[in-house]
């Protein structure tokens, strides 16, 4: 697979639409990034029906997030492309980065990607619980879990008292990106029992064309868009 990676520009496009969902549960560029690297490398397939509520934070997207039905349909082209580099690279064995924003100061936290992550794995929770349970494998979520509640506001849920200082952020960065792709590795055989999204020979598709109302829905699940994901957006 050669999905085509986003430009900055796009980039921008898909944070500018990300950051006018009015939600406090809508996800940013870098948590979307984690969401996706959980349900790609995870035990069974989510179907874009399932996942849109939750990037947006609510059933229903705002009105005021998309000018028209083209602008929608631009941004589910753009972060399904997006979702193909992710899931092109996890196949292909390459090294897997994760996209992450940098403050003010030039630092990448990561807190935000592993939060999208964790938000991926709740969507199947029962599914990730063999892995939760593995004493030989588990260990691989431990550097995303660690920086998923790094701030938690149960500090009970902290791994650690002290700040995390740079080389501690950076081991568990390193951690987090080696982790995804021994865990896509580990669900793989569970993965082939489900079906695949686009019915065909190839997992996941390069990139979505423009889309019909009546045309049926790329998530694969059989029903028309307007009845299926461009349902829950504009009306």
């Amino acid at each position: 697979m050669n999905a085509r990676p986003l430009t900055d520009a796009e980039y921008d496009r898909v944070s500018y639409v990300l950051n006018r969902f009015r939600s406090e549960h809508a996800m940013n560029l870098e948590e979307l990034d984690g969401f996706f690297a959980a349900l790609i490398c995870g035990p069974s397939r989510v179907h874009p029906s399932e996942y849109l509520s939750e990037i947006w934070g609510s059933e229903m997207a705002d009105e005021e997030a998309f000018a028209s039905q083209q602008q929608l349909n631009e941004f589910l082209d753009l972060i399904m492309r997006h979702w193909s580099v992710i899931a092109g690279t996890l196949q292909s064995g390459d090294v897997f980065l994760p996209l992450l924003l940098e403050d003010d100061h030039g630092i990448a936290h990561a807190n935000d990607w592993a939060q999208g992550f964790r938000r991926g794995m709740a969507l199947r929770r029962e599914d990730w619980a063999e892995l939760l349970d593995d004493e030989d494998h588990g260990g691989w979520l431990v550097p995303i879990l660690a920086l998923a509640h790094e701030h938690d506001p149960d500090p009970t849920m902290r791994p650690y008292q002290e700040p995390v200082d740079a080389e501690r952020r950076e081991h568990l960065i390193a951690g987090a990106a080696a982790g995804v792709t021994a865990i896509y590795r580990y669900f793989e055989p569970l993965r082939r029992m489900h079906p695949v999204f686009t019915g065909g020979s190839s997992t996941y598709r390069r990139t979505v064309p423009k889309i019909g109302r009546n045309d049926p829905c790329p998530c694969g699940s059989g029903k028309k868009y307007k009845r299926c994901c461009g349902n829950p957006t504009l009306h």
